[in-house]
């Protein structure tokens, strides 16, 4: 895969690391950009050699500072809505890909940079990051999901505080509201997050898989139709190898060897 904009790697974990790779442009994301994105996380999504899949930026100025806002200058009302609705589409990628991703924030998370973190299944930042949804300051509003993945993690009082000012918060405060799952320096930040994804990937892939199926529909719908997914999707878990090796291994005082069936 012939990449511009991006640098793609699979580790011996079966870890999948996407970089965006703009520094000079704080790794704003332009449309050459998205199209690299979309086409590395479909190959994720199908490699089985993919188990997990990390984002970050090149450099240590910004994880991603935002949409690239050159090319809104001749863009149409028409226009507009179809790159956000295409954003949308994107991002969504993210949160259905049945595979852990997460999101290690090395710098200005931003904007668009912000609202992909938030479609991601965790967060890591870093000491000297800052977050934040700025486009009110240019005359439009969050196009990629911010103001509907926002007030889902933080709750709305204080999205609707970040949305309206446009201001930035350190990664500290990020950690506070919920925003992100850990804070740690800049330095180990990597190692970090590669750690946080083999604790995750030490159990079986098919609960992780069903797992992250069952809060994604519990949030889009009421309690009885989430817990009605819940039991579904509990039995399934329960016809698999997976499952009877967890119980085999628990019971023999041993660590399972999941296999994914």
């Amino acid at each position: 895969m012939s990449l511009e904009f991006l640098l793609y790697d699979i580790d011996g974990d079966g870890i999948a690391t996407i970089t965006f790779n703009r520094p000079a442009k704080l790794n704003a994301l332009n449309s050459g950009t998205l199209a690299e994105l979309e086409a590395t996380l479909d190959d994720a999504k199908n490699n089985a050699a993919v188990k997990a899949v990390m984002l970050t930026g090149s450099g240590e100025r910004a994880f991603v500072a935002g949409a690239d806002i050159s090319e809104f200058a001749a863009m149409s009302p028409v226009g507009a809505q179809k790159q956000s609705e295409k954003g949308q589409a994107l991002f969504r990628k993210l949160e259905t890909m049945g595979k852990p991703v997460l999101a290690a924030l090395n710098g200005f998370t931003l904007g668009g940079g912000l609202e992909m973190a938030m479609a991601c299944t965790v967060r890591v930042a870093a000491e000297t990051a800052k977050l934040g949804q700025p486009e009110v300051k240019l005359g439009i509003i969050a196009g990629y999901g911010g103001s509907q993945r926002l007030p889902r993690l933080v709750g709305k009082g204080i999205a609707l505080e970040m949305l309206l000012t446009g201001d930035p918060i350190t990664a500290q405060r990020a950690y506070e509201i919920g925003l992100v799952n850990y804070v740690v320096p800049g330095a180990e930040l990597i190692g970090f997050a590669k750690q946080l994804l083999r604790r995750m990937l030490s159990n079986a892939p098919v609960a992780l898989s069903l797992t992250m199926q069952a809060v994604d529909v519990g949030l889009s719908c009421g309690l009885a139709e989430g817990l009605r997914y819940e039991a579904a999707a509990f039995g399934l878990s329960a016809a698999t190898k997976d499952m009877q090796e967890g119980v085999a291994a628990f019971l023999g005082k041993r660590v399972p060897n999941f296999e994914g069936k």
